[in-house]
C-alpha cells in the first residue's frame, strides 16, 4: 500500500472524482487522478484513496482514516487466512 500516494489521493480529490476515475479506468484504461502504473494498481490505489476520503468526509482525520483502512485491510486478509487453514 502506498500511503504517500493515497494520502495524496485523498487530499486532493472528492470522494466523487475519485469514484469517476475508477469508473474512467475500468472503461476506458486511462484517467486524470492516477497514470504512472497498470490499471490494476490504479483501481486498488484509487480504491483506498476513496475508503479514506469518504471517511474523511464523515469527520474523520486523515491520520485517523489511513489508520482505519489499514485496520480494514488487515481484517480482510485475516479473513483470507483463517478459511485458507
Amino acid at each position: 500500500m502506498d500511503v504517500k500516494q493515497i494520502r495524496e489521493l485523498a487530499k486532493k480529490y472528492t470522494a466523487e472524482q475519485i469514484e469517476g476515475c475508477i469508473t474512467q479506468q475500468i472503461d476506458t484504461g486511462q484517467n486524470i487522478c492516477l497514470t504512472d502504473k497498470n490499471s490494476e494498481t490504479i483501481v486498488n490505489e484509487l480504491s483506498k484513496a476513496d475508503v479514506v476520503r469518504e471517511l474523511m468526509d464523515k469527520g474523520m482525520s486523515l491520520a485517523d482514516s489511513l489508520r482505519e483502512l489499514a485496520q480494514r485491510m488487515r481484517l480482510v486478509q485475516q479473513g483470507f487466512q483463517s478459511k485458507d487453514t
